[in-house]
């Protein structure tokens, strides 16, 4: 590996001029904005010296960068390195939206950069999903949305991603979806969850509304209701009467398949999952 220097603006400038002699560069230490942590080192492809943690490693941080056109170059050298698909994206892209996620709550980041990472993300498991085997059992089916009066959708967008690429059915009812619209969607596809998200406590009202509907019109018994999003908390969660709570979209792949496989079983007990807080 050869040092090439501390400022990260010259460092992303020098990566530019040699990106088209195969040359990659792994983010070590800090992000854009932290200057003085901010180290890159120059490793060779033809070298073939990477390892599996490395190569992830740095599909993580081209997505939380989200340098979309080197993101999708190295999935392609991870897959000729026999990496498994469901390992670059949850540890590879997920982990990737994770850091940008730690950085934008930290306010080393900003709304732009959480939605160039997200956009980058989506191309990743877009590249996946095209090259997973199609005829593999569906899990479930899930009914998604972003609840009413929130139009971002950001993370709603890779949640909705990542349950495809891991076997669900789903159906993206987009953003600011009314109560009443999760249900029919629900009734329509036979859906096992609904999952609704919000970024904003406005909206949280409506997540507490969705239950409550079940309830008047008879329904509670159809759906496994799951939700999530910047503010939502899991306490709040429980109280509102919903089935599970994840932070990231790789716990709510895990909530949702093990909502189901509980409730096989007859268990319908309230499920947290948080496996960057050890609660899995």
């Amino acid at each position: 590996m050869s040092y090439i220097g501390k400022d990260c603006i010259v460092c992303r400038i020098v990566q530019k001029r040699f990106s088209r002699s195969r040359v990659i560069w792994i983010h070590s230490k800090g992000d854009r904005r932290g200057f003085k942590e901010s180290i890159y080192y120059k490793i060779s492809l033809e070298e073939n010296n990477m390892t599996n943690d490395e190569m992830l490693s740095r599909i993580s941080h081209l997505v939380a960068d989200g340098e979309q056109d080197q993101a999708i170059e190295a999935v392609d050298e991870a897959i000729k390195m026999g990496i498994p698909l469901l390992d670059i994206l949850n540890k590879g892209g997920t982990e990737g939206m994770n850091i940008v996620n730690e950085r934008y709550d930290s306010g080393d980041a900003y709304l732009p950069e959480l939605v160039i990472a997200g956009d980058t993300m989506t191309s990743v498991v877009e590249k996946i999903f095209s090259l997973m085997d199609s005829r593999e059992e569906r899990v479930g089916t899930v009914v998604i949305g972003q609840a009413e009066g929130d139009v971002h959708d950001i993370g709603k967008n890779v949640v909705a991603a990542m349950l495809r690429v891991n076997g669900f059915e789903v159906h993206d009812l987009g953003t600011d979806v009314s109560v009443k619209k999760f249900v029919e969607k629900g009734l329509e596809v036979q859906a096992d969850i609904l999952a609704m998200s919000t970024l904003m406590t406005a909206s949280m009202p409506y997540m507490e509304d969705l239950p409550k509907y079940l309830r008047d019109i008879g329904r509670s018994e159809d759906f496994l209701y799951i939700v999530g999003g910047g503010p939502v908390t899991p306490e709040f969660a429980q109280r509102i009467g919903a089935n599970g709570w994840g932070r990231s979209a790789f716990d709510a792949v895990k909530i949702c398949k093990r909502l189901i496989a509980n409730a096989k079983g007859g268990n319908h007990d309230f499920l947290v999952v948080d496996v960057a807080a050890g609660l899995q």
